[in-house]
């Protein structure tokens, strides 16, 4: 087999670059039209199948006749189609008015219905998408097999591709577009066609629009920045009402980013670690009427308070990125709103003039035939008799064109007329058709060289759609109160108190209050059957506890976010209560009281130790669990926190002991370094017990 060097760029060039070219321009990223292909082809579809005037036909209809032009199946058809849909809900402005259940948006478990039991039409809306489509508004091109046609863009009369949201991922880059308010965008392009002015759009486009509603923190600065240049992010919260009789919080609108699903995972989440004492219950109440979330809470709840820390802590408050890629004249690129809209006017523009252009031929073509039968006006019987006197068909429109001086196009179309029409009444009816001709071709050669008038209709058209289709807006625009931007960073105060912590060997964790130990004793204390205590710690309320497990991971767990248990409880699983993996242990608490200051030891099966600061474990981050945290190459056989005046010892599994001064070990300078070797092993004679003593006793 013969090998052939070649440079890495260039074999990147010649087979990756056209596939990603391909997922960039014919897939991932949307048009000016405001339509990726995938949904051009099955609107296009929809249309030709003549469902903007007809009833709805069932779906599975719609994507088998899709197929013909999308090859990529029937599956992903109807994924596209139902996202477009009235009932899912992501549009600001619907383009398929549906029938069935088609599933929600924010909802991620609400599954639509399969194709073969749902039904759809074209939604009014789309008429104006496709209104001059036949006058030749657009390109048209082969589909996949060279068997039909299909347009590469929509003639849309309104800016589709900024009033319903869109995202793509590309390679090497993505696009994620937010929706505005119909009427707004209408009202920013009219002001930008009437006064040539970019700024005047965003005095009408203020802030985006979605569809699941929702409040957006407005923040002036960062939000024209973000209409600007097409990138940024901001803030969108739920709304939510407080019903102080049921003792509840009702949710009604969440951020478009997020789902019902994972807003209740995230509180259940936050209840079982303690984070929130709060909440009894949490409930999706999502019927017919539309969504509601309902969360219910503890008596003399400060529900505003706790409204603060679910927008802190849960997806009830979530941003959303903005990427203005979008393809223009094949190539991408990030633009502001006011350049999206620039550019969608003069695609508007081109429409209207290539319309113009088509009806202008056609009624040249038209004139022009006319003009032929005017000719003949003067003497019909000789035209008559020339046709009748002439041996052969093929020298009819010959014999014509010489005998009335007109060209083959007239002579056939005079030639084409029934007997019965060649009468002086039919000829001067037609005639008349001339004037009214004339008129239009001036008339329409009138609008082409016409900025004013190209950006009339435009006007005229963005008016009579806002005053058809406008909905009001349903994100409302809210300040942010500076007192709950401080409460959002302020820490809550924990009262302090002393506790006394254990765990048992199958994992169950105790945090209890002297208080409610008095009196009691700890043989009586409820553990599992067969279980029992191997670790117990009197300390602080306040204190961080470092958890170290058998994996090599620590785990940070700050006592006054654990919530106490009774006497009688078996307490906390420390798996599910720090989302430890499967078959991973805790074998040593370690607590944090004097701010990472002291020193740990830790004995591995091979006979090695290493000395560990604990200012290792220090992170910029407030994280909760570090890897590597100790040698992960050998078992660990036990971990010591050290104090003044110890020393340690090793036992083998013979029972053989090695005594050694801590002072003689240095320091490990990372984490996960193997420490000194201490004794010698083998593999059946490994270290199986690390001890450490007090010097004064030994």
């Amino acid at each position: 087999m013969k090998v052939i060097k070649q440079n890495i760029s260039q074999t990147l060039e010649i087979n990756y670059m056209p596939y990603a070219m391909s997922v960039i321009v014919s897939r991932a990223l949307p048009e000016i039209d405001g339509f990726k292909p995938s949904h051009r082809k099955l609107l296009y579809t929809m249309y030709k199948m003549g469902l903007l005037k007809q009833a709805k036909t069932k779906s599975a209809n719609i994507v088998g006749q899709t197929m013909k032009l999308n090859p990529h199946g029937d599956a992903a058809i109807y994924e596209t189609m139902v996202r477009l849909t009235k009932g899912y809900d992501a549009l600001n402005i619907p383009l398929i008015d549906s029938k069935g259940n088609f599933g929600k948006v924010y909802s991620r478990d609400m599954a639509y219905a399969a194709a073969r039991y749902t039904e759809a039409k074209l939604a009014d809306i789309c008429e104006t998408l496709f209104l001059d489509i036949e006058e030749n508004s657009v390109d048209f091109i082969d589909n996949y097999d060279g068997k039909m046609k299909e347009p590469t863009l929509l003639p849309s009369r309104f800016p589709s591709i900024l009033v319903n949201a869109n995202q793509g991922i590309a390679v090497g880059m993505a696009s994620n577009i937010c929706g505005f308010n119909l009427g707004e965008v209408c009202d920013g392009v009219i002001s930008f066609l009437e006064n040539d002015n970019q700024k005047d759009i965003l005095e009408y486009i203020k802030a985006p629009d979605f569809s699941t509603g929702g409040d957006l923190i407005y923040d002036p600065s960062e939000m024209k920045h973000i209409l600007k240049t097409g990138k940024g992010s901001f803030k969108v919260r739920a709304k939510y009402t407080i019903l102080k009789k049921e003792n509840c919080i009702e949710i009604t609108e969440i951020p478009y980013t997020t789902t019902v699903e994972a807003i209740i995972d995230k509180i259940e989440d936050l209840v079982k670690t303690g984070k929130i004492k709060e909440v009894t219950d949490v409930r999706d109440e999502t019927d017919l009427k539309g969504l509601k979330l309902t969360i219910y809470l503890k008596r003399g709840t400060n529900t505003e308070t706790l409204m603060i820390k679910l927008f802190k802590m849960t997806p009830l408050q979530d941003s959303f990125s903005c990427n203005f890629n979008v393809l223009i004249n094949g190539y991408p690129k990030v633009l502001g709103v006011a350049e999206i809209l620039k550019e969608w006017c003069d695609f508007r523009k081109n429409c209207i003039v290539r319309k113009y252009k088509h009806n202008i031929a056609k009624l040249e073509r038209r004139h022009h035939l006319l003009l032929g039968l005017s000719a003949i006006l003067v003497n019909i019987d000789k035209a008559i008799a020339l046709i009748r006197n002439t041996e052969k068909e093929t020298d009819v429109i010959p014999s014509l064109m010489v005998e009335f001086d007109i060209t083959a196009l007239q002579a056939d179309f005079i030639a084409e007329i029934r007997l019965r029409n060649l009468n002086k009444q039919y000829i001067l009816r037609s005639l008349k058709e001339v004037t009214e001709l004339e008129k239009n071709i001036k008339k329409f050669n009138a609008i082409i060289n016409s900025e004013e008038k190209l950006k009339k209709i435009i006007i005229d058209d963005l008016n009579d759609i806002k005053k058809k289709y406008n909905i009001p807006r349903k994100t409302r625009l809210i300040d942010l109160p500076k007192e709950e931007v401080e409460e959002l960073v302020k820490p809550v105060k924990q009262e302090n108190y002393e506790i006394k912590i254990f765990m048992t060997r199958d994992q169950y964790f105790k945090k209890m209050s002297l208080s409610d130990m008095q009196n009691k004793k700890l043989e009586e204390m409820r553990i599992k059957e067969n279980d029992k205590i191997i670790f117990e710690l009197q300390t602080n309320n306040h204190v961080e506890l470092l958890l170290f497990s058998d994996k090599a991971k620590l785990y940070k767990l700050k006592m006054s976010e654990v919530e106490n248990v009774k006497f009688n409880q078996l307490g906390h699983y420390l798996p599910n209560l720090l989302e430890m993996e499967e078959r991973e242990k805790i074998i040593y608490i370690c607590p944090n009281e004097d701010n990472y200051q002291g020193t740990i030891l830790v004995g591995f099966r091979d006979g090695r130790v290493a000395k560990i600061p604990l200012s290792l474990y220090i992170t910029k981050t407030n994280r909760k669990r570090l890897l590597n945290v100790y040698y992960g190459k050998s078992d660990c056989i036990g971990i010591i926190q050290l104090k003044e005046n110890e020393q340690a010892c090793l036992i083998r599994i013979d029972g053989k002991k090695k005594y050694f001064k801590l002072e003689d070990l240095e320091f490990v300078v990372k984490r996960d370094s193997p420490g000194k070797q201490i004794m010698v092993t083998t593999k059946k004679l490994g270290i199986n017990q690390l001890i450490v003593y007090n010097e004064d006793k030994k």
